[in-house]
Formats: structure tokens, sequence, C-alpha cells
């Protein structure tokens, strides 16, 4: 390893940045790598941007801040973040201080045990149980279960990447959490360590239950992405496979009926449903194909970024 990059998405924690400046110098006092910590306004509306330019001019050595040109969400935020950053290893944390810069160092270590991405777990968390903890834990459970890669907590910002964990892919919605999963999907070798979460202290929280909600239908595409992204046929041609060919068996018994016992196929609402099922299934082969297509479109197009940066401070210099 030869410089560690630490990403940090802001948004209206104006109050929280100069005590977390002094909780990364105070955490990684006794790390042996150079380090700098990415700060990427997402669209402040409070004194965030000024308190970032300060931090900037003061600590020039260590603060980098990415200024986005209007509030784009916490997954493009870390995305530009990552872009934007320079280190061999990534670290994404909030900026709330819940998460503690002191837990870094152990990351670290955890990493270079051969490890290429170690997940924070918030085995204490200090949050609301009804409207953060269970929803939470429920929605850890559940991705566990879709994408095959268990972690306790999927929710906690506080991760370390090796940077080559991170090429090849983009994030949209909320997918930042679903990081893991890809990761794993290119045979990444996994850890969990237990970290420190702190109550916050300052400003509200970003997080509710239209969260969960948003998160599990990022879940579904997830699943569509690693299983069946680059063959979409084996989902929508299955699909249809299993609509078509019950139907085309259904339709072989009304006719047998009507030849054997004369019972006449239109009035059966069995042909209708039948008939149904058949044009569904077809419409569905035919989606996988399109998705076919499309896929191949997407691999030889070039790709946009999912934020747009007004102005970035301190990157264009050594740290």
């Amino acid at each position: 390893m030869k410089k560690l990059s630490i990403v940090i998405p802001v948004y209206n924690e104006e109050e929280n940045l100069p005590l977390l400046h002094q909780a990364l110098h105070e955490g990684l006092a006794a790390c042996r790598y150079p380090w700098e910590a990415v700060l990427v306004d997402d669209g402040s509306s409070d004194g965030s941007a000024a308190v970032l330019e300060r931090l900037a001019q003061e600590d020039p050595q260590h603060v980098r801040v990415v200024f986005l040109r209007r509030n784009f969400g916490q997954t493009a935020a870390i995305a530009a973040g990552i872009d934007h950053a320079k280190g061999d290893v990534v670290v994404l944390m909030d900026a709330d201080l819940q998460n503690d810069p002191a837990d870094i160092p152990m990351l670290i270590a955890k990493l270079e045990e051969g490890y290429d991405v170690v997940s924070g777990w918030r085995k204490d968390r200090q949050d609301p149980f009804l409207t953060r903890v269970l929803p939470s834990r429920i929605a850890n459970g559940l991705i566990s279960r879709v994408t095959g890669v268990h972690l306790h907590d999927y929710g906690c910002t506080l991760k370390a990447y090796r940077r080559e964990i991170l090429q090849g892919f983009r994030l949209y919605g909320e997918m930042h959490r679903f990081i893991p999963a890809y990761a794993a999907s290119v045979g990444a070798r996994m850890a969990e360590v237990v970290v420190h979460h702190h109550p916050r202290r300052f400003g509200k929280s970003k997080y509710g239950l239209m969260r969960t909600l948003k998160v599990i239908l990022d879940l579904l595409t997830v699943k569509f992405l690693l299983s069946f992204f680059h063959k979409p046929i084996y989902l929508f041609g299955g699909m249809g496979l299993v609509l078509v060919l019950p139907s085309l068996v259904l339709l072989a018994v009304l006719i047998v009926r009507r030849i054997f016992w004369g019972v006449a196929l239109m009035t059966s609402p069995l042909f209708q449903l039948s008939l149904m099922f058949v044009i569904l299934g077809f419409q569905s082969i035919l989606m996988g194909l399109i998705a076919e297509m499309l896929v191949r479109t997407y691999h030889e197009a070039q790709g946009k970024p999912t934020y747009t940066v007004r102005r970035v401070l301190n990157l264009s210099e050594k740290a």
C-alpha cells in the first residue's frame, strides 16, 4: 500500500466537519501510510461549503474537497469521491461523526491480512430501534439472502476496499451499500470487523423509512445485475418458457376435450387464460432478446457519470 484515501460524502454537516477533521488526525496519527480525506459536498444548503473551503486551505496536505453542483444523493457523492481519490486503498465513512476514524487503522490491518474488502459492523448501534435498527436488520438479512454475501451490516458506510475492487462498475440509486456484493462477484476476499458507533451530536439524520423502500427496489436491480446482466435472456426467456409451456399443455387438453367430448373451446375461461399466458410468455422472451442487445450496446457505449462537479480543491496536489 502506498496511500490511503478516505472518501466522505457531506450534506449539511456544518457543525460536525471541524470535529471530523480533528478526529481524522487523531485517529490516523499512528498510521504509517500517507493519507488524504476526499470530502464531497453534495449540494449542502447550510454553511458546510465554507467550512470545507477553510479546512482545505488550512490542511492542503490531507484535505481534498469536491463540490457537486447540486444534491445528487449519497451514492453519487461516494462515486465522485472514489473517482477523485488517489489512494491504493479507499475507505468510505460518513461525516456525521457516528463512524469513528480511530477504527480505520483496524480496517487497514485486516486488509493487510490478505483481504480485499473489510466491512464495519455496528454491533452496538446508537440509533432509534424501531425506525433505524429494526428496518436495517431486516434489510441486512434480505440483502444477504438475495446476494449470497452474508454481512451483518450492509448499511454501515465505514468500509475499506483495495482500489482495484472498485473498478469496472458504476453506482446508481442507493447502491453504494451493495458494493461488497459487487466485489464478491469478481472474487474479492471479504472480512467483517466490529466498529464503534456514536450517537449523532449535531444535525439531523438523512435516513428514513422511505429509504428502506428504495433499498429494496435497488436490491432487485442488484440481483439482476449480478445474476442475469450478462445473459438477461436467462431471466426473461425462463419466465417466458414458464408461461408458454403450461399454456400449450392446457390448450392441448382443451382440444382433446373438444374432439372427444364435444366441449366448446371458446366457452371455457381456460381458453382465454391459456392464450393470455402464451402471449405474455412470448413477450417476455422478446424482452429478453431486446435486453441482450441493450447489454451489448451498454458494453460498447461510453459511460457517463452520475454527477457533475462544480470545482475541486487541492486534488492536483501531492499528499
